[in-house]
């Protein structure tokens, strides 16, 4: 095995608990094209192996803190399993879960999502692309799926000198597969769908504000109806507002194949849309916001703030006396302090008196790693109003 020398300040963050070292503490590259290669620090000391990326920023990613381990058969197959069995809490409950969260599992770069019989994955760097066909025939092996399909058109990947591309890499997958969620059904689209083909991470707030939901809802930036569904439950009425007409369409098939009746779809920018409700003293007992991601870049922080406040702002005004209002940020650069600060700031401008019910983040199958603070990025809460 090829072998890498890094700085002091290199060996300090993986021993802080956080696998990436940058290019700029390589002090010695690897003489060896993308894989594994064994990592020591200026003493010559070994400190682990990693998976070393000759193009990216980010040039080795830590695998294993023995420097002696050997990144085969045996490695994959015991790691792979160890993840898998993390979410066997969920088997009852859902068909669809991540089963590899990439550094929240402690494989950087991989991602790895089960639709039902069928895996979609995403191999995001190049060390670990070298590893491909091991992986696969792994996930074969503990899994046995029907199909496995690698969503690779990610742009990371082209930091990486990788291409991007959607190709089957076992058996078939369909275009559209039935996803049971909390006794919810929906369609995922494991080739052409946001992420590997549905919202996975937002499943267990999904079921909060279903639990919550009374009265006339709203769920703003709708998608294909996912919250909507679980709201649909138990709301008398339920508007999906989206700005995609195509979305919505499939929100509306969600809809019958839950012999759910009680759905409007509405077309509309979700900030127009909540202003003009706001001027016309419009009120809603249960509401829901979960946006795109505003804060893409740690430089679009400040207007994403402003973008943030003014939904929430709007939202909180037409929320009615005792109502619930679930609002979410999926924005990595807007941390839990900055997203409470945030909320604060509106309740404050909103002239309303709001509870904070519950703060939520990921669900078990996205674990988020304290000393990681790349794992994690879905902030929620749950809010009722007083007044």
């Amino acid at each position: 095995m090829h072998s890498a020398t890094v700085s002091a300040k290199g060996a300090r963050r993986w021993a802080a608990g956080h696998p990436w070292i940058y290019r700029s503490d390589l002090v010695t590259a690897p003489a060896a094209d993308a894989g594994a290669v064994r990592v020591t620090d200026q003493r010559g000391k070994p400190i682990g192996v990693a998976l070393w990326s000759p193009l990216s920023e980010i040039s080795l990613r830590l695998l294993d803190r023995n420097p002696d381990v050997r990144i085969d058969a045996e490695w994959w197959h015991e790691t792979l399993a160890r993840a898998i069995a993390r979410r066997s809490a969920l088997a009852g409950e859902t068909t669809a879960c991540r089963l590899v969260h990439g550094e929240g599992d402690l494989i950087p770069s991989l991602v790895v999502d089960r639709y039902d019989h069928w895996l979609v994955v995403q191999l995001m760097s190049a060390g670990l692309e070298r590893f491909r066909s091991e992986i696969v025939r792994t996930l074969i092996e503990l899994v046995h799926p029907e199909g496995i399909l690698a969503r690779n058109d990610v742009p990371l990947r082209r930091k990486e000198g990788l291409d991007t591309s959607v190709e089957p890499l076992h058996g078939t997958v369909p275009d559209e597969l039935e996803v049971s969620e909390h006794g919810v059904r929906y369609l995922a689209a494991p080739w052409r769908g946001q992420k590997t083909g549905a919202f996975l991470d937002q499943r267990e707030n999904r079921v909060l504000a279903g639990r919550v939901a009374r009265g006339r809802a709203l769920d703003c930036f709708s998608y294909h109806g996912s919250f909507a569904l679980h709201l649909a439950r138990r709301a008398a009425h339920v508007i999906a507002l989206d700005a995609s007409a195509h979305a919505l369409t499939r929100a509306a098939e969600n809809f019958r194949r839950n012999a759910l009746s009680n759905g409007e779809f509405v077309e509309a920018n979700a900030f127009e849309y909540l202003k003009a409700r706001e001027r016309d003293r419009d009120r809603f007992d249960t509401i829901v916001l979960d946006p795109p991601a505003f804060a893409k870049t740690r430089a679009a922080l400040p207007g994403a703030m402003r973008g943030y406040k003014e939904i929430n702002l709007r939202a909180m005004r037409i929320l009615s006396p005792g109502g619930m209002l679930f609002t979410a940020s999926c924005s990595y650069h807007l941390t839990k302090p900055l997203f409470l600060e945030m909320l604060e700031q509106a309740a404050a401008d909103s002239g309303r008196r709001l509870v904070l019910r519950e703060l939520r983040g990921q669900p078990l199958d996205h674990p988020e790693v304290l000393t990681i603070p790349e794992t994690g990025y879905i902030k929620g809460a749950l809010l009722e109003a007083l007044d």
